[in-house]
Order: structure tokens, then sequence, then C-alpha cells
């Protein structure tokens, strides 16, 4: 738990307002009224619109004539964009990354998909984004090309609130995710060519992104990733 006693206002603000965000709390077009959460969090709404500015340079609120700040819609061929460029990015730095990870390393990366398979049972689209990512992370971190490996952090991070929208609107897409990887561990783990690696780690995002177009197209979702 953060220690906001370390922490200045507007990033207690901050992290509240995200939390929200992320725990979908907060939907996508939610009205943030400066004074009605200043008010919940007992301070003044000079922290509170620090805090939002900061969350609109990241992208998660947007700023409306006559109307305020919301949070921000989710756009399709924005979260189709980000998921093809992070499956071209992640797949190579996982095939760069394969050969410097040790025993403790995949391990680590193993566990972490065992808590994913652990959350199923009730799903939480929220904490299965959070261990989905720190799984990635895991794999990529040695990753010998620091410029790769920034680009891969910031798309996944541009890819959080989306991600957690996608496996909401497509909940089998959850468990296929953990058995694909299981399959990008047992590759690394034998010695597999590089270029094998890199295509499995691209087609796992890339399934992750047809099967929400898949469902777009039959009907089932909306225009947006709203739900």
């Amino acid at each position: 738990m953060t220690d906001t006693k370390k922490i200045s206002k507007s990033q207690q603000a901050y992290l509240w307002i995200k939390g929200r965000i992320a725990s979908q709390t907060f939907t996508p077009g939610y009205r943030l009224v400066l004074g009605s959460i200043a008010g919940e969090l007992d301070m003044s709404v000079v922290p509170v619109r620090e805090a939002i500015r900061q969350l609109e340079a990241e992208g998660l609120v947007q700023f409306e004539h006559n109307v305020g700040a919301r949070v921000a819609m989710v756009d399709d061929s924005q979260y189709r964009h980000s998921m093809e460029a992070l499956s071209i990015l992640e797949g190579s730095a996982t095939a760069l990354a394969a050969p410097h990870l040790t025993a403790d390393d995949i391990q680590r990366a193993r566990v972490i998909n065992e808590q994913m398979i652990e959350t199923l049972g009730h799903f939480n689209p929220s904490a299965f984004t959070q261990l989905n990512q720190e799984f990635h992370a895991a794999l990529i971190a040695p990753c010998p090309n620091p410029r790769l490996h920034e680009l891969v952090t910031v798309e996944m991070q541009r890819l959080n609130r989306l991600r957690d929208s996608t496996f909401s609107f497509v909940p089998g897409r959850a468990q296929e995710s953990v058995r694909e990887h299981e399959q990008i561990i047992a590759l690394i783990e034998t010695g597999a060519p590089v270029l094998e690696i890199e295509r499995a780690a691209r087609e796992h995002h890339a399934s992750t992104l047809d099967a929400y177009l898949t469902r777009e197209h039959s009907g089932d979702a909306a225009g947006t990733l709203v739900h």
C-alpha cells in the first residue's frame, strides 16, 4: 500500500483517480468533477487539477469544451495500432532477451503465469492485466537493446487500460493467453531458435487483437471498447 504521507497531494489525487479508471469504477466518458473529487479526498481543487492534467498527458483523460474533464473514450483504431506495434516490438525484444534469461528468470515468469491462472476462477481484468504486464516485463528484462526495451515498456503502459477492457469483452482469451505464455516459456527453456521465439511472441499479441476484432465484427461488441 502506498504511504500517502510521503507523496504530494497532487500525486495522491493522481493515484486515486487512476486507480478508479483502471478498476473501471470511472468508465470511459465518466465526468470528473474537480470539486467532488477534492471533497472525497479532503483537499483543495488545485492538486486535483494537477492530477487531471497529468492523466490528460497520459491519454487517460480528455477535456471537452463546456463540459470539462472526462475519462477518455477508447478508439478501436488506437487499440489496433498499439497492439500491432507491441506485437512487433515485444516479439523482437523477447527473442533478443531469450539467450540472456537465467533459470531463475524463467522460473519467475512461470510463477507469474501460475498466478494468472489462479485468477481465472474469479476473473478480475485489472489484476490479470497487472500480472500479464509483469510476465512480459520479466521475459524482456535482459534485452540487450535498451531503446527497444524502452519502446516496449511505453507501449505496454499505453495498453494497460485497453487490455482490461479487451479481456472483459473476450474472457475466453485470458485462458488462451496463459497457455500461450507457457508455450513461450517452453521455447525459451529448450533453447529454441530466436526466430521461433519471436514468432510465438508476436502471434501471442496478434491472437489477442484477432479475438477482439472477431467479436467486434460478429456484432457482439460496440464500436468502442467501452463496456
